[in-house]
């Protein structure tokens, strides 16, 4: 199968590729940097705003695309208009793209829990209403109904994946307003002491990013008759409260778990870390998993990093 994989450089991207090129696939990778083209992969350098850049991508063969490529979080709260340049217009042509050239494309599509906004109710399931708040979470849900609108109307067999917390990112800036949930990672196994914003009782969605691949990969080859009407699930996820994830990383680490402070930043736990019991039956129905226990999450981002 010829895979189109946008935000290929990504840390879910970079991953994502290996899988995919294990099993055989040929895959094209949109914002590979120039060093870190994984064998056999072909790269596609440019603007995903700019139209030339996404015929030259799609006209390399398109069986299925995954588009990974955002503008992040809080980089979309303070240029709202880039986020609107490549979250919603160029997202919006490259659905319109991608299915002329080749109708009923696989599309996957990497949305966020920030669709859910906050506070968030007691639960969260397969129920609960899309309610942004953040400009970041307002696109994604804008995109989430037109996979849904491209898909009913059969032009393409989409997919939308809603990410929790990804654990663990690459150190140095993401434009993550949730970037404190995988620092804590780096300073642990670097034995440095680390200034967490939110209290160790918020509570978290996380998913390791080896398994967030392999959801994406499983997304690849499904039956979407498998999903609910609107085409999205949310990733099933481990909740946890920052205090248990910092004590497991230390003691996978070896290092004490006193190295970690903790703060009250409301805006920030509000937001990020006040996150209820998680339901996703429609997501496990599908096929889709998170990482076992809070164990095997850890180690499964630390071999990331």
């Amino acid at each position: 199968m010829n895979i189109l994989v946008t935000g290929a450089g990504g840390f879910v991207g970079r991953e994502l590729v290996r899988l995919l090129l294990h099993a055989g696939h040929q895959v094209t990778g949109m914002d590979f940097s120039a060093d870190a083209i994984p064998e056999g992969a072909k790269a596609i350098a440019g603007d995903l705003g700019d139209a030339e850049v996404r015929r030259r991508a799609i006209g390399s063969g398109c069986d299925a695309l995954v588009h990974l490529a955002t503008v992040p979080g809080g980089a979309a709260e303070t240029d709202p208009a880039a986020s609107r340049r490549i979250n919603v217009d160029a997202m919006y042509d490259l659905l319109l793209e991608a299915s002329a050239a080749n109708n009923g494309v696989k599309m996957v599509y990497a949305s966020s829990i920030a669709v859910f906004g906050d506070p968030l109710p007691p639960v969260v399931d397969d129920a609960t209403p899309l309610s942004p708040k953040m400009i970041y979470g307002g696109h994604k849900a804008m995109m989430e109904h037109a996979v849904a609108m491209f898909s009913n109307r059969g032009l393409i067999d989409g997919v939308t994946v809603r990410l929790p917390g990804i654990l663990a990112r690459p150190k140095g800036p993401s434009g993550m307003k949730s970037a404190f949930m995988s620092d804590l990672f780096h300073a642990l196994k670097a034995g440095e002491q680390f200034f967490c914003p939110v209290s160790a009782g918020g509570t978290i969605w996380a998913q390791s990013v080896r398994q967030c691949a392999e959801n994406f990969r499983h997304a690849v080859g499904l039956n979407t008759s498998s999903l609910p009407t609107t085409r999205a699930v949310t990733l099933p996820a481990l909740r946890v409260s920052m205090g248990d994830l910092a004590a497991e990383i230390a003691r996978q680490c070896g290092v004490s778990e006193a190295l970690v402070s903790y703060g009250n930043d409301e805006a920030l736990e509000a937001a990020f870390a006040a996150q209820p019991p998680l339901q996703t039956p429609a997501a496990m129905r599908a096929g889709f998993a998170h990482d076992g226990d809070l164990a095997r999450l850890v180690s499964n981002a630390l071999a990331a990093i």
